[in-house]
């Protein structure tokens, strides 16, 4: 709910350098709350604590072992656990103390120290101490998935200088981000998992040891799991605490696909839907339950920066390796025609891979200082990147689009491709143009449909294939696919996860989020520099050209964005007003017992 497990898609960067303990620390600027605040404004310290929250999943689990490729881990693991740091989400760009009480960053930012609570402990009451955070640390560059070797590769080694006192040193000096991506690690009991023959590396449905709010209560595999409240949770008290972990239990039911799962919630079988289908946000919910309010249906706004939702392609292929075979496949992808005709004209269209923000670069020429980072490449990306704002391909709305086809025609032949029998076919060795669309959603095939149709007049033979959620995953981390669809969350201030999504070293690497297969030494090297920037206005302008080079080269098409989340719940919860910058927090609802009792009625 407010914890969420360590995710490669959140990450800060600092330049600030302390010099003495410190309650947080900003990524830039100074943090929003004092050393003496009591809690988050937009949660209320004065929740009432109770009752049971049902919320789905989609797919299966096979694993209380979330920190490893194998296995799929189970929705809400991440309850259990605590992290070093936590952040606001109206503070987003700061790191509070969690389990670490303070933190010393050394003036040359050359090493990291944490002080960890002196109450702070696991559920079975063994205290947690400096030794389980160097234990975790090496478990998870050594054992743990990808993510975690390249998060946090510029870290040397750790020092134990003290029971509840660890120092990370960092190899590179200049990676002002690592003090606060370290902040995010969990931290395991390390006396739990070196006993009774227990081995990191393989997956179990033992219920793990923890330290978080929560504990597994009851599971059925791949079925549900239950997380029941710790009654004696040291961090209860905690000011990042006050006002979450209001449920006495949560319970994640799993389902087959969405469209299951979305029936089932109108049928009152759990509590809360996060909608991301504008056609059932518009039509699924008339039902005589939302007439009465009973069950409501909210917009919340958002000013974080939208994810880049895409069909991407598995550059590993020859076929997908030519840069006019890509840009042509963008020209058949009407957007315009779509999103009047399926999507009710809710959605704007993704024109870059941090839209919605400043960090975009779809909105600003390129800057002096961005000409200047980017001249040293001249050579080696596209013209278009220092003349014009990318802007994807736009249709009359039609649906016949044929203007663009034409265009995308006219870039296939100059690929070397032609049409022979009504078939698209590469001019060097005959092979024929055709490639599988892989999805796990059924909801995306009308869209898609539409897609490999106006394919099909280009002489492209594509097919749509829908598999379920494991498959999916587990052909993702193989990277055996075509094409796909995927949506690629950014922070408010990327940095090292860079590596990991676009950089040379994971394309070939199971697991890894470059699913693209993308390798490309001027990006690499601008990743760096992202992730070296001394100051925001360095990142700005970092960021702004990793963005232009990477839109420029045309590795996916761009689909669309939504500026508001779209939440459906039963109407059995009360919550504060505020909602911050980066959208609504579920995690800070509560129970509203005169609500509850009258919706409990209808079950």
């Amino acid at each position: 709910m407010k914890k969420l497990l360590f995710v490669i898609l959140i990450s800060f960067s600092s330049t600030t350098a302390f010099a003495e303990k410190q309650h947080a620390f900003a990524t830039w600027g100074n943090p929003k709350y004092n050393k003496d605040y009591q809690h988050f404004d937009y949660a209320n310290p004065n929740a009432p604590k109770g009752g049971k929250i049902i919320l789905s999943a989609i797919g299966s689990f096979d694993s209380f072992h979330p920190f490893i490729v194998k296995g799929r881990g189970a929705a809400g693991i991440g309850n259990i656990y605590e992290t070093l740091t936590t952040s606001a989400s109206d503070d987003p760009s700061t790191s509070y103390g969690a389990l670490a009480e303070s933190f010393e960053i050394a003036d040359d930012n050359s090493h990291m120290i944490f002080h960890l609570h002196d109450h702070a402990t696991f559920h079975d009451g063994h205290p947690i101490d400096a030794e389980d955070v160097a234990w975790t640390f090496d478990q998870l560059m050594t054992h743990g998935s990808p993510s975690y070797q390249y998060y946090y590769g510029d870290v040397e080694k750790t020092d134990i200088i003290a029971p509840k006192s660890i120092k990370f040193h960092f190899k590179n000096k200049n990676n002002s981000e690592l003090p606060l991506i370290l902040g995010q690690l969990p931290v395991l009991p390390k006396h739990y998992w070196t006993s009774d023959g227990r081995d990191f590396s393989k997956v179990t449905l033992e219920p793990p040891l923890g330290s978080g709010a929560y504990k597994i209560k009851d599971f059925a595999n791949g079925r549900f799991v239950t997380y029941e409240r710790v009654s004696d949770y040291w961090g209860k008290e905690s000011p990042h605490n006050r006002g979450f972990d209001n449920y006495d239990e949560i319970r994640f039911d799993y389902y087959r696909d969405l469209e299951i799962a979305r029936e089932a919630f109108k049928a009152g079988a759990f509590d809360i839907w996060n909608e991301f289908q504008s056609k059932s946000w518009a039509t699924a919910f008339d039902i005589p339950s939302r007439e009465k309010g009973d069950l409501i249906l909210k917009e919340f706004p958002h000013k974080r920066v939208a994810p880049m939702q895409a069909i991407i392609f598995n550059l590993r292929q020859k076929k997908f390796q030519n840069i006019r075979v890509r840009q042509a496949l963008a020209y058949a992808f009407d957007f315009e025609f779509l999103n009047k005709s399926i999507m009710h004209n809710v959605y704007t269209r993704t024109d870059s891979f941090f839209d919605n923000h400043i960090l975009s670069s779809s909105d600003h020429l390129p800057s002096d200082d961005e000409i200047k980072l980017l001249a040293t490449f001249k050579d080696k990306i596209p013209k278009e990147v220092f003349t014009k704002n990318y802007r994807p391909p736009i249709s009359d709305g039609s649906g016949q689009n044929r203007q663009n086809l034409r265009q995308a025609a006219i870039l296939l032949k100059q690929a070397g491709w032609s049409v022979k029998d009504g078939i698209l076919t590469n001019n060097n060795d005959g092979t024929e143009f055709r490639f599988e669309i892989l999805i796990r959603q059924q909801s995306l095939e009308a869209l898609l449909l539409h897609f490999v149709q106006s394919l099909k007049k280009l002489g492209i033979i594509a097919n749509i294939r829908r598999v379920d959620t494991a498959q999916y995953q587990k052909k993702l981390e193989k990277f055996d696919f075509d094409s796909t669809t995927l949506v690629i969350a950014q922070s408010n201030s990327p940095g090292n996860e860079q590596r990991e999504y676009w950089g040379s070293a994971a394309a070939d690497r199971h697991g890894s989020r470059n699913i693209m297969g993308i390798k490309n030494p001027v990006i690499d090297s601008v990743i760096e520099k992202l992730i070296m920037s001394e100051t925001y206005d360095k990142l700005i302008t970092h960021t702004r050209a990793l963005d232009r080079i990477l839109l420029w080269n045309h590795y996916m098409i761009p689909m669309y964005f939504s500026s508001s989340d779209r939440v459906a719940y039963w109407n059995r919860f009360g919550m504060t007003n505020i909602i911050p910058n980066n959208g609504v927090v579920i995690g800070s609802w509560w129970i509203d017992i005169n609500k509850d009792n009258h919706i409990q009625t209808l079950r």
